[in-house]
Parts: C-alpha cells; structure tokens; sequence
C-alpha cells in the first residue's frame, strides 16, 4: 500500500527544493534538509537530479514502495551507484568501503521523503488554518514497536504555536511513523475534559550530541535523535527567513557604501 496520500502543500515543498551532494548523512543538517534533496553518497550532481525526479513523482502520484522501487533501482544499477564499492571521503580523503545502493537505502529514501514532505505539508496547512483549528495533538503510528519516549508524547495537546512542536513535529527519527492531528478548540475542550489528554509540555532530559563531520554541538531532547530536532516546515521558514536577512544586510551595506 502506499505511505498514504501526499498533500499538495507537501508536493509543493518538495518540488522548491534544490539538490546538495553529500557523502555523509551528517553533511547536510537539520533545517538545510529543509531547502535541498540529498542522498548520503550519492555525489553525482546528474544522478541526484533524476532520483529527486523520481521521488517527486512518487511524491505526486501517490506511488506504493513497490512502484518507486521499481523505478528507481533500474537507474541506479544502470548508473552504477548499487552494492558495496570504495569511495573516496572529500572531507577526509580517506577511501572507505561503503554502501551505496540496496533494498534497504532504496525504502529509506522513499519512507523519509514522503514522510518530512507530509510534515511540512502539514505545517502550512496548520499556519493558514490555527485560528479555527489552533491546537495539534501528538499520536503514534502504526508500528508494532515504538520509542519509549515517543509513547510518553501520546496524546500530548499543545497550542499549534507551542515551541515544543518546534523540535517534535514529526517524524522524531529513521523510521518514525509518529504523527500530529490538528483539532479545534471545541474538540480540544472535549479531550481536556475527558482527561485523556496532556495539556502541559512533556518533560525530558537534554543531552550533548557532535556532529564530527562538522563539529558542531547540539542539544537534543531526550527522545529525538540527532538530525531530526527539528520541524520541517519551519526549517524552510527559518532559512527562507535567514536568507531575506542575508539579503537586506548586502542592500543595506551597498547603499552605505555609495553614500
């Protein structure tokens, strides 16, 4: 079956973004994950291009696992990016024996791009729609399986601009079938007063993380694994943000200077 039907909120993220080659998972991060289609390895600009092509398809036509992987694996056998093979670290130009195509490399691209695309999908739709619909409530999926800290966020009932969805807007790791339902207030009050729910922010232990790829330190909620503290819609606000900042500096500074 498919992941499930992907919103046009989220096609449309996922079609504004770039590409940016990485050989490790560490090398784009967090929010630039937000802004660019990468694959660990795959350092191929051309190649990227195509698989981002065959993603957004999937993305767009609402494609099972079975159907993407069929047409995806094709193009990378062909391309040679399949199996075990040596390549070249350009951050350590060390030569390692890595991982490049598999089963399993091919549904991690397909569960992890459909489900951040839906995420952000979502967050749109919760911008434009909070002030009848201003509350989100955190539920688990349909694992058989899932994170003791993830569990403990069920039925967690926050104002949709509460700053712990920040970090916990799902999915909160690889694999993660976690999801978020955004409710009204009438149905809010409904859940508090049935007191199956928890209005206040779960609390949790923060511990130190470094990314050595790039030896940045970060905090990271307890439950939440490193590259997903975060929230993917809003990464893409906060660098579209970053950027207009960016941009109003230069103008500032070129007027200055012709004054």
């Amino acid at each position: 079956m498919a992941d499930a039907l992907i919103p046009k909120e989220a096609l449309d993220w996922f079609k504004r973004k770039g590409i940016k080659p990485g050989f490790d998972y560490r090398d784009v991060w967090k929010e630039e994950q937000a802004n660019a289609f990468t694959v660990a390895k795959m350092l191929n600009a051309d190649l990227l291009v195509d698989v981002k092509q065959i993603v957004q398809d999937a993305i767009e036509s609402g494609q099972t696992f079975e159907q993407f992987r069929n047409t995806l694996k094709p193009l990378l056998v062909k391309s040679g990016w399949w199996g075990v093979q040596t390549m070249q670290d350009p951050l350590t130009e060390e030569t390692k024996l890595v991982q490049l195509g598999s089963e399993g490399r091919i549904k991690t691209i397909y569960k992890t791009n459909m489900r951040t695309a839906r995420s952000a999908g979502q967050w749109e739709r919760i911008q434009r729609t909070k002030r009848t619909m201003p509350y989100l409530l955190y539920q688990l999926g349909p694992s058989e399986q899932h994170r003791v800290d993830h569990a403990k966020w069920k039925n967690t009932l926050l104002p949709a601009d509460d700053p712990w969805w920040d970090v916990h807007m799902t999915p909160n790791g690889w694999g993660c079938k976690c999801w978020i339902r955004q409710v009204s207030q009438y149905e809010a009050d409904k859940l508090i007063a049935s007191g199956k729910v928890s209005t206040s922010a779960p609390a949790g232990k923060n511990r130190q993380w470094v990314n050595k790829r790039t030896g940045e330190v970060e905090v990271l909620p307890q439950g939440i694994e490193p590259g997903w503290n975060y929230n993917p819609g809003k990464g893409r606000e906060n660098m579209l943000a970053g950027d207009l900042a960016a941009k109003e500096a230069r103008m500032r500074q070129t007027l200055s200077d012709g004054l």
